[in-house]
């Protein structure tokens, strides 16, 4: 098959392992800058114009767009899909996974375990926004916010009414979520690829941060995921569309609840905490479905 990696840096521990994993298995791949892609339109015959030539019989691409690059990145991917080509992230699951507010509204939907979450339109009524999640601790989230930047602890109602008001003052929108005290700082990363759990890792904040992100500092270890735990990964996974997806939850004394779901999940860490060869875990799933 001809593959193709869109990327903008072929440099990258999880786009290198893809490109291996490829012709591991024989098949051409080849990594596509996707804001160096030109889209073509025109009646019946979408093209993609890149480096001085028309991309053509391309069988399948493998999205590794950056949150900072969503729009024009979605568009080069609707543009191969309207080309006939197979897609391991679908342009409108990209979009949708992007809108945090939006896809916890979607998860909510489908009955899917998530911490108590509150968003308004730069209310006034800070004081009410603390008392329906829960009151104090409680986390404050940028919307736009990525590998735990533009997240904040607020463990005291002053902090909290503080952060929330300044954010709005600066019309930033935030989530506001209840803090689940028994996590202990720590989640899951259960990265999900045509609907099975193929690898699950439990990250831990360092010492003092309650954020477990990797790119934070945080540790990362193996972790069988409980059935309930499995299920809700799935079903997260499958309420967002996607067929490639890590999938972030917390343990709570109420079951799992779910925080996230990425569609451009990295693979470095997963990975060296799992041993497991995801990569080519995605390229099988890749030649299953072309």
């Amino acid at each position: 098959m001809n593959i193709k990696i869109l990327s903008r840096n072929k440099n990258l521990y999880s786009t290198k392992r893809l490109v291996e994993a490829a012709q591991k298995r024989k098949h051409t791949v080849e990594v596509v800058d996707p804001l160096k892609c030109d889209i073509v339109i025109e009646r019946r015959k979408p093209h993609i114009y890149y480096k001085g030539d028309y991309i053509r019989d391309v069988d399948a691409i493998i999205p590794r767009i950056g949150s900072s690059v969503t729009f024009y990145g979605t568009a080069v991917v609707r543009q191969f899909e309207m080309m006939g080509t197979f897609s391991t992230t679908g342009s409108e699951a990209l979009v949708r996974s992007r809108d945090k507010l939006r896809s916890l509204q979607m998860l909510s939907k489908s009955k899917i375990g998530l911490p108590k979450t509150v968003f308004t339109n730069y209310s006034r009524d800070v004081e009410g926004v603390i008392e329906q999640v829960g009151g104090t601790p409680l986390v404050i989230k940028l919307l736009e916010g990525t590998q735990g930047l533009g997240v904040v602890l607020a463990e005291t109602k002053n902090a909290a009414k503080s952060v929330i008001e300044a954010f709005n003052g600066l019309q930033a929108r935030v989530i506001v979520q209840e803090f689940i005290k028994e996590a202990k700082g720590a989640d899951i990363r259960a990265f999900v690829v045509d609907g099975h759990v193929v690898g699950a890792m439990k990250r831990q904040g360092k010492e003092g941060e309650f954020r477990s992100n990797l790119h934070r500092g945080g540790s990362a270890e193996i972790i069988e995921l409980s059935d309930e735990e499995e299920v809700a990964a799935v079903r997260a996974a499958k309420a967002m569309g996607l067929g490639v997806a890590g999938v972030d939850l917390l343990q709570s004394d109420r079951g799992p609840l779910i925080l996230e779901v990425n569609s451009s999940p990295g693979l470095e860490g997963i990975e060296q905490a799992t041993g497991k060869d995801i990569a080519r875990t995605i390229i099988r799933y890749i030649e299953k479905n072309v």
